[in-house]
């Protein structure tokens, strides 16, 4: 298996991390196979580097020195959590993701210019959840015809006819959720002719 090369890098670590705190410690290689149960050899020759860590090897040691197995293998700090944004243009849209991590559900953020107001539904597999941030959007789900304004939000099976564009004479930005699988956010919009409140949690 080939790993990235921070990865590859913390494992080479790990040796001599184990060594360090054995010997800081004054413990034995012979005491340390004693309060872990693996033989004598397998220490040694992870701190040498001759033999790969395992879960199955750092875990005993991690438990016979008392310390987080973070400790032993040097994990990574968090990182910035902060998304960098990489806007995307489709077909006159501008798309902001909003999520970093592959996955079934990303977030996006959406401006629609003004001009993008003629129905032309599609079909596909999914969900998605979508709120309005500002501006006016209609959107069409099968049969239903609804003007959506900022705070309001709306979910639909995406394997429904579906479209959903500019109501106004502004563009509309919109926040969006996307599953592949289907998840489900459980939020329902009104339709024009029946305003409610959007926001209910369901």
């Amino acid at each position: 298996m080939e790993h990235s090369p921070a990865i590859a890098q913390a494992l080479t670590e790990v040796g001599p991390r184990l060594k360090r705190l054995r010997t800081q410690r004054d413990i034995t290689l012979t005491s340390l196979a004693e309060a872990t149960g693996i033989s004598k050899s397998t220490p040694s020759r992870l701190e040498s580097g001759q033999r790969r860590p395992s879960l199955e090897l750092l875990l005993p040691i991690a438990q016979a020195h008392r310390v987080p197995l973070d400790e032993l293998v040097g994990a990574p700090e968090v990182g910035d959590p902060r998304v960098r944004f990489t806007p995307r243009v489709r077909g006159g849209r501008t798309m902001v993701p909003l999520t970093r991590q592959p996955g079934p559900l990303q977030a996006w953020k959406e401006i629609i210019p003004a001009n993008q107001n003629k129905p032309d539904p599609v079909t596909h597999e999914g969900y998605e959840w979508l709120y309005v941030l500002s501006g006016q959007m209609r959107l069409i789900v099968a049969d239903r015809d609804l003007t959506m304004g900022p705070g309001e939000a709306a979910e639909f099976d995406t394997r429904l006819p579906h479209w959903f564009g500019s109501a106004g004479d502004t563009p509309v930005e919109i926040l969006s959720l996307f599953g592949r699988q289907g998840e489900r956010i459980h939020i329902r919009a009104a339709p024009q002719t029946r305003r409610t409140e959007f926001p209910d949690v369901l």
